[in-house]
């Protein structure tokens, strides 16, 4: 059974789990879905087709599933799908999908938005994603899982930011960021391996160091970008993270790949 304060406004229409805590001066609209365990702290408000996963905790302020600030959205019935055990802290916002980008904005399970996180519409958010202060995602940004994006940082549309990645505070990120891979700066430029990342997470010596040879050889200044991609990806076929780096660049996509200034190495 759900509990829900009497200053709360929710939709009879609207579906509510168990166990659901919905605090003082909470909106909740028809369409929307609250799994088990779902706690809206107070001052939340939760619209259009959006669905929040078993056990997330939202904080005071928030706005989920609003319409997209998209100029070309025309009232089509998108979703947001939000995963289970994410915290999401104060002022954060999250809009739904559009018909130019698959119509639904996707955010997994365990992650970390804090204050002021701005998601647009059309995004992909995988697991274990931490968003610092103020992050802005603009309109169809991918995120993989582990990544980390320090405060104030700001994301260019259609833009990939690979698995366990790092983007630094306060960085424009106009191109895609390699998985594993840590960019800084005003318009962000790779930095070399998020190696503090990779540490935490256990990877093995071995593993660390087969990314390190590889991320050399791969902006190195000889040769094309498609030359290097050739020779890495003989010289490691057997290492699955090296290959995901090498298959990352190969994807399609409508960004360039963030490169190194000229001298940076891991």
């Amino acid at each position: 059974m759900a509990n829900v304060h009497s200053s709360a406004i929710v939709d009879s229409r609207a579906r509510i789990g168990s166990g659901v805590r919905i605090g003082p001066f909470c909106v909740v609209g028809a369409e929307v879905e609250i799994s088990a365990g779902v706690e809206l702290v107070s001052h939340v408000v939760v619209a259009g087709r959006t669905v929040l996963g078993e056990g997330t905790r939202v904080f005071p302020f928030v706005s989920l599933g609003h319409q997209p600030q998209d100029l070309k959205y025309r009232g089509e019935s998108s979703t947001l799908i939000i995963g289970r055990n994410n915290v999401i802290r104060e002022h954060v916002t999250m809009n739904p999908g559009t018909k130019g980008g698959g119509m639904a904005t996707r955010v997994g399970d365990n992650c970390l938005f804090m204050v002021g996180v701005h998601i647009a519409h059309d995004c992909i958010v995988h697991d274990y994603v931490i968003m610092a202060n103020n992050v802005t995602l603009a309109g169809h940004v991918q995120v993989g899982a582990w990544a980390v994006l320090g405060g104030l940082s700001a994301i260019h549309q259609f833009v990939r930011i690979g698995r366990h990645a790092m983007v630094g505070g306060m960085s424009g990120v106009e191109s895609d960021v390699i998985p594993y891979g840590s960019v800084l700066g005003n318009r962000a430029r790779l930095f070399g391996l998020n190696i503090v990342g990779l540490k935490r997470r256990e990877f093995s010596r071995e593993d660390i160091q087969a990314l390190r040879t590889a991320y050399r050889l791969l902006f190195a200044q000889e040769g094309t970008m498609q030359e290097r991609l050739v020779d890495v990806a003989s010289l490691f076929s057997h290492n699955k993270a090296v290959m995901e780096i090498v298959e990352f660049i190969r994807a399609d996509s409508s960004r360039a790949i963030c490169q190194p200034r000229t001298g940076n190495g891991p």
